[in-house]
Formats: structure tokens, C-alpha cells, sequence
């Protein structure tokens, strides 16, 4: 492995942290990473839109194993595209025990998106995790690691597990989770045997490194003290970052805007990290030349930033949202909110105030609860023993019928069908409602301000890189 970066570009919402910017990154000599959820759906999406420029086809010429590529472009490649109106065709869903459609749709869709992020250049590159959505997780490994994928981040939860399921892929030998299951009475465990998908002889797979992303060093030192569980390194997520973020410690205490009141004990000490002797990136408000230059003098490796990625040129937003973010961002209008309701797995959600979007409560209100995408579904036993799987943010009567407490809806937003429409891909249902975006930033914006100051029109992956390395480069403190 390479000696580590400085800079790691967040992997962020379904395809926003793209193979192209993460190209980018990584050939800016920085690790590029991409993010792994809903790659299953991204890559049934873009088949069938007709796969433009054809780079899916290009990926899947080069999967080991030809015939589930065959069998995925049979299921959903449209030469032609979609017709006009025309919805998206529903793709599997993972459980606890997937069928073998919805497994190799998924091997396909993150070896494809990272093996695009790793074409024509010897960088690294990562794939982005979330501990809340455990039952995509050995499939996604699995495909990440059949296209080279050189470093494994995962975040929302403890990742005690993933240490463990990497060195037993790269061994050729079953990966195993544990899955939390709500009311459980037994243990309930995904296996995911290599061999039963891929046959034999196995490509060869070598054991990416696995970073952790934490938000205090009490989780760093509880993870650092056991081989079993010990990552190879960390991610300390302050309360600031975008995307998910882990709740204030103690009772949740919300301000007049409905978002979570963080307070001193939530930051990470960052002598108790460097004490720990792994590598650590900081993340969260670390975004400018003179944070990553304060960073690195503290003992950290570097940082990982968001949301100037997530603005850059090769990000997956939409060129008209992030056309919109760019020009709330010059006006100095540009909110972001701190959700404490909007994501069905109870963890605050930053959310970006934009018109047109589920931040406004009129068009949150105008969409019909569903949910047909059920990346963020919780798995729940039944008196029954059986297995249901619910959302907070589906039809309330449904989840009420699994089990679930009618409070836990109030306010949830549909972030799987949200996300796909954030990069151009909404579904549209029968009725003509096309589904609308929720774009989420983290909550400092200093150095998007920074970058916008010195490139106007927006700017790339690799001006962002150069920018945060400034001082870095310079030895600046």
C-alpha cells in the first residue's frame, strides 16, 4: 500500500462522490473515494438510461465473472434508453439472505463504479460505507474488492465487524455479518461465500486498508485495543460534517430550528487519537488550506473534506442543483439544517435549504409516502419470530402494522428515492409525480466560500485538492 494521503474526499449520498471525481482525486495524488450505497440501483439506472459515452459497459467488459455481467446487461441495459414517462424498472432489494439476482446486481454496481475510479492511473482509491445499511454491506465489499478497491470507509454506526469480513475475502473464505434486527430473540448473521457467486478458481483479491469513521476517541480507543475489531486507521467526524452525523451525547436537546444542540464532550480529543498510533484524518469544518496545515501539526495524517467535493465539477449533483448550490453560495443565502427528524435511521441528517426540494415542508407534504428502494429499512422480528423489514419513512400504516411506533414518522423523508433524484435519476411513479431532491452539505461552508472566491465559476476535483494543500505543501502552520 502506498504511504497514506493527505486528503480524502468523503464519499457522499448515492453516486454524488462519483467515479469521476474520485478519478480525479486520485490522480491529484489524493484518495478518491466513492460512495457504496445504492450502487445496485445507480448501475440499473444508467443501463437503463442507455448508458451514455458507455463507460458502464466498459466496467463490466472487464468483471470476472462474464456471465452475471451478461445476465445484468440482459435484466436492464436499454440500448435506446427508457422511453418518455417511461419509470425505471424496480430492482431487488438486500436482506438477510438476498436472492442471487439482487447479490449480483449489487457485485456488479460497486465493481463497476470503482473500477471506473481506478482507470488509467496508479492512485488510490476507496468505497464509502454506512453501518445502517448492513444487509448491502458483504455484497458491496465484495464487489469493491473484485475491481482493486484500495481502502474501505464506513461510518453510522460501529464497524466492529469489517476488519474481519475483509481479511476473510481477500482469503477467498465467507464474510459474515451480524444484523441488528430490532425485538430480536436469536443472533441473526449474513454469510456471503465468494465461491457460491464467483465459482472457482477465485479472481485474486488483496485485503484493502479499513479506516473507522468515528466521532469521539472513546469509540477510537474502544476499536484500537482489539486485533479482532482494530481498524487500520480513523475518521474523527465532528458534528459539522454533512450527510449523517452521530447524535449529541446525553439527552437530545433541539434549538428553535429542530436541530440537535452539540456541546464540548461531542468533539474528539485529538491527543487521546494521536495516543491511539494509527493514522487518523480529521473531517468535518477542516476544509481550508490553514485547518488541513493545523491538522497535520496536531498528529493528524490529514483530513477528509465534503462538501467542496460535492460542489466540484465531476461531483454526480445535477448540473442545475449544483448550479443553484453555487449561486445560494455567492449570494451568501446558502443554509444547511441540521436535521434531527428528516432520515428514517434516527441519526440527524444535514439537509440543504433549496427551493424545489423535500427541505421545504410544502413539497415534503405534497409527495405520497413509499418506499420502494428500502436502503435505509431496519430489520424487525415479529411475536412471530419472523423477519419484517420497515422504514419510519413509509406509508405510516404499513410501518405501524411491523411493529413500529407511529411517533418515529413524524417527519421522515424518503432519502433513498431523494438521493437517486439528486443525481438526475428520480423515479417517476404512475401518477406523473417525479420524485424531488434533498441535497445534503455539511454546516460550515468556509471553504466552499474559499474556493468560490478564487474560482467564480466553480472548479474542479483537482483545483479543490490543490487548494486544501496549500500550507500543507508550504509548511505553513
Amino acid at each position: 500500500m502506498p504511504q497514506h494521503p493527505t486528503i480524502i474526499q468523503g464519499g457522499m449520498g448515492v453516486a454524488v462522490s462519483s467515479w469521476r471525481l474520485a478519478n480525479a482525486v486520485a490522480r491529484a495524488g489524493q484518495l478518491g473515494v466513492v460512495s457504496g450505497t445504492g450502487l445496485d440501483g445507480v448501475v440499473a439506472r444508467v443501463l437503463q438510461d442507455g448508458d451514455p459515452g458507455g463507460h458502464v459497459r466498459r466496467a463490466l467488459a472487464h468483471f470476472p465473472v462474464p456471465e452475471i455481467a451478461e445476465r445484468v446487461m440482459n435484466a436492464y441495459y436499454l440500448p435506446e434508453g427508457r422511453a418518455e414517462g417511461q419509470p425505471y424498472r424496480p430492482h431487488p432489494t438486500l436482506t438477510i439472505a438476498p436472492t442471487r439476482a439482487a447479490i449480483e446486481l449489487s457485485l456488479v454496481g460497486n465493481f463497476a463504479e470503482v473500477w471506473l475510479a481506478k482507470e488509467g492511473h496508479d492512485g488510490v482509491v476507496g468505497i464509502n460505507f454506512l453501518q445502517k445499511i448492513q444487509t448491502a454491506t458483504l455484497s458491496a465489499t465484495l464487489g469493491g474488492m473484485l475491481a482493486g478497491v484500495d481502502y474501505v470507509l464506513m461510518g453510522a454506526g460501529i464497524p466492529k465487524e469489517m476488519p474481519r469480513v475483509l481479511t476473510e475475502f481477500a482469503a477467498g473464505r465467507p464474510g459474515r455479518m451480524t444484523i441488528e434486527v430490532d425485538n430480536q430473540t436469536k443472533i441473526h448473521t449474513a454469510v456471503l461465500d465468494p465461491v457460491t457467486f464467483l465459482g472457482e478458481p477465485l479472481p485474486p483479491m488483496r485485503r484493502p486498508e479499513f479506516l473507522a469513521i468515528i466521532s469521539l476517541h472513546v469509540l477510537g480507543g474502544y476499536l484500537a485495543r482489539d486485533p479482532e475489531i482494530r481498524p487500520d486507521g480513523f475518521v474523527v467526524e465532528g458534528p459539522v460534517a454533512g450527510g449523517h452525523s452521530a447524535p449529541p451525547r446525553g439527552k437530545l436537546i433541539l434549538d428553535e430550528l429542530g436541530q440537535p444542540i452539540y456541546s464540548p464532550k461531542d468533539d474528539a480529543d485529538i491527543a487521546k487519537m494521536v495516543a491511539l498510533g494509527l493514522p487518523f484524518w480529521m473531517a468535518g469544518a477542516w476544509s481550508t488550506p490553514e485547518r488541513v496545515a493545523e491538522a497535520i501539526k496536531a498528529g493528524a495524517q490529514g483530513v477528509q473534506c465534503g462538501t467542496i467535493f460535492a460542489l466540484a465539477s465531476e461531483s454526480g449533483l445535477t448540473d442545475a442543483i449544483r448550479g443553484q448550490l453555487l449561486e445560494e453560495l455567492r449570494a451568501g443565502t446558502l443554509q444547511v439544517k441540521n436535521d434531527a427528524l428528516a432520515s428514517p435511521t434516527g441519526f440527524p441528517f444535514k439537509v440543504a435549504r433549496l427551493d424545489g426540494t423535500l427541505s421545504e415542508q410544502e413539497v415534503y407534504e405534497a409527495r405520497n409516502r413509499i418506499c420502494d428502494l428500502g436502503y435505509l429499512r431496519q430489520p424487525a422480528e415479529t411475536p412471530d419470530g419472523k423477519v419484517v423489514y420497515r422504514c419510519a419513512s413509509e406509508p405510516v400504516h404499513m410501518y405501524v402494522k411491523k411493529g413500529g411506533d407511529i411517533a418515529e414518522t413524524v417527519g421522515r423523508k424518503c432519502l433513498c428515492n431523494a438521493l437517486f433524484a439528486n443525481i438526475g435519476m428520480p423515479q417517476r411513479r404512475k401518477d406523473g409525480y417525479v420524485e424531488d431532491p434533498a441535497i445534503t452539505l455539511g454546516s460550515d461552508l468556509t471553504g466552499a466560500r474559499g474556493l468560490l472566491a478564487e474560482h467564480p465559476a466553480g472548479w474542479t476535483g483537482t483545483e479543490a485538492v490543490t487548494y486544501l494543500l496549500r500550507d500543507a505543501a508550504t509548511g505553513a502552520a
